[in-house]
């Protein structure tokens, strides 16, 4: 008899460690294969996450521009990745002002649409929510040395994750102090500070085995996860909370959609990105 394997058979604990560990598979085992490997998993990871927005966006209501919102999303990475690589010249970072600009353009034909504005507001922060966070992952994997260190981006999602994991399930055995009850009620303090020693732990281990930036490095990235990561949690939950919803997509079983795993990674990645150019 054929056993056919069906992750909805299993409990939700189960389906989110069997989801993480096969997503993080394909990520950490692209990202060290090659940085055309990184480029095509994140490049369609943003293209998801971004389509998941506008999606929860027409939920509400609104009406911005999907397909060319997403479209410009990947361009900027699409720019910001070749720029990074040096096949691609920084002067060309100009044409995303343009290119952007077209949003007005295209909405000022569409008839149907009574608060254009508002579709043009939420087009933008498709683009600048989601695209460009990841698109700015680019300049932290070639921040040392002008080369792709998949290190880097394996390490900030290393942890991130354990991140993640800590505070999930040190909220679960020992929450009780609400962290922000009025956004996310289920967060606590102790689920925060058990995230925050598994990240700490992680950073440590990765300075241990990933030379390619020093341990204070390491450390820094481990704060700003810390700190952003769980606003950006905060922030996401704000957004699925305006609009009534529970889960940002059922992309990701155990986990929601694809913006309910990354949402941590959408604010702590500008920081990232910003620390490693400038340090």
């Amino acid at each position: 008899m054929r056993y056919r394997f069906n992750i909805s058979n299993y409990s939700e604990l189960g389906q989110r460690i069997i989801t993480a560990l096969l997503g993080a598979a394909v990520i950490v085992l692209g990202c060290m294969y090659s940085e055309w490997a990184y480029f095509s998993i994140f490049g369609t990871i943003l293209v998801l996450s971004q389509l998941e927005f506008y999606k929860l966006c027409g939920l509400d209501g609104m009406l911005p521009l999907k397909s060319f919102g997403t479209f410009l999303g990947l361009m900027i990475f699409v720019m910001t990745f070749f720029v990074e690589m040096q096949h691609l010249d920084g002067k060309y970072y100009f044409l995303i002002f343009p290119m952007i600009s077209m949003i007005f353009f295209i909405k000022l034909y569409r008839k149907s649409d009574k608060k254009p504005f508002t579709g043009i507001a939420y087009t933008f922060l498709g683009i600048f929510y989601v695209a460009v966070p990841f698109s700015l992952l680019n300049l932290a994997a070639f921040s040392v040395g002008k080369t792709f260190h998949y290190e880097v981006i394996v390490g900030s999602l290393f942890i991130l994750w354990a991140s993640d994991s800590g505070a999930y399930f040190a909220g679960t055995k020992f929450g009780k102090t609400k962290l922000f009850e009025r956004v996310s009620p289920k967060k606590s303090w102790e689920g925060s500070l058990g995230g925050a020693a598994a990240a700490i732990l992680t950073a440590y281990l990765l300075s241990l085995n990933f030379g390619v930036i020093p341990q204070w490095k390491w450390f820094s990235i481990g704060g700003i996860i810390i700190i952003a990561g769980t606003y950006g949690d905060l922030i996401e939950s704000l957004f699925k909370r305006s609009i009534a919803i529970k889960d940002s997509g059922k992309g990701l079983p155990g986990h929601g959609g694809f913006m309910d795993r990354f949402d941590g990674l959408l604010v702590s990645a500008p920081f990232i990105a910003a620390f490693l150019k400038i340090f």
